[in-house]
């Protein structure tokens, strides 16, 4: 199956592109986000016509995600990161899909730092790490994919000192990547691409994507139960009209072969 990660940057401005890119590329699941339009306003009559059946949870003007299905209707599980019910930013969703449990996140930016903004969005990272161990421990299927607002090394970005001062190059949450990687998920692109590791976005100012000045802030994470077969960028997405400023992240995923358990020898040897 294959599954993918937008940021869309606006759905409704988007959605002739994303209904074009999805009807050429059939991706099995998507996650969307930065919706930038309240959970009525959601587009699910354009996406229901191109084969896709979603769930999202909006916001006026800023967040918003949501999973689609094709062919098959999200199962909701979680509207909300669990652990602060005072946070309403719509920034997480999770979904069973044929038998896969997805969640879709859209972590904080966390700048300026150092500053309120920056520790908000490492206590909501503390959230998530406590979800994805839980969803690890559980042993079910699990894709946790979104815009991560953390480029995990220097190797995901084009050049680390002009971006030194930005809260998603900082320790911490590059720290707390590596914490919830040491769970044991596996981050698809950068196990296809352990070299040449594809940017997945391009900010619109200072000429960036015509100088492929680029970050990796999208990723594809799959628990024990799931294996990577490919994972790729969908790059051309960002140099059209109307584009947002990232371009789609998929992989190709495959039930994980259950180890071969070897009877015990009986007095014969066999």
């Amino acid at each position: 199956m294959r599954v993918a990660t937008w940021n869309i940057n606006n759905v409704n401005k988007r959605i002739d592109r994303l209904v074009d890119w999805l009807q050429r590329t059939r991706p099995d699941v998507v996650a969307l986000q930065e919706l930038k339009c309240p959970t009525a306003q959601f587009p699910h009559e354009a996406l229901r016509a191109a084969g896709y059946r979603g769930m999202a949870v909006g916001q006026r003007t800023w967040n918003g995600v949501a999973l689609l299905g094709r062919g098959h209707d999200p199962l909701p599980v979680l509207t909300a990161l669990p652990g602060d019910p005072a946070d309403k930013e719509a920034r997480y969703l999770e979904a069973a899909i044929h038998g896969v449990l997805y969640a879709c996140l859209y972590l904080p930016n966390g700048n300026p730092q150092p500053g309120p903004r920056f520790d908000a969005k490492l206590r909501w990272f503390e959230r998530l790490n406590r979800r994805a161990q839980a969803l690890w421990a559980s042993g079910h299927p699990v894709v946790l994919m979104g815009d991560w607002n953390v480029v995990p090394t220097d190797a995901d970005i084009y050049r680390p000192d002009t971006w030194a001062d930005n809260a998603l190059l900082q320790p911490a949450p590059r720290q707390a990547y590596a914490d919830l990687l040491a769970q044991g998920w596996t981050d698809a692109i950068a196990t296809v691409h352990p070299k040449d590791v594809p940017f997945t976005f391009w900010d619109y100012r200072r000429r960036r994507w015509e100088r492929d000045a680029g970050l990796r802030i999208d990723h594809i994470l799959v628990s024990r139960m799931l294996r990577v077969a490919d994972a790729g960028v969908d790059r051309d997405e960002r140099g059209k009209a109307n584009a947002s400023d990232h371009a789609p992240v998929w992989a190709e995923l495959t039930g994980a072969k259950a180890p071969v358990r070897r009877r015990a020898a009986g007095p014969t040897g066999v």
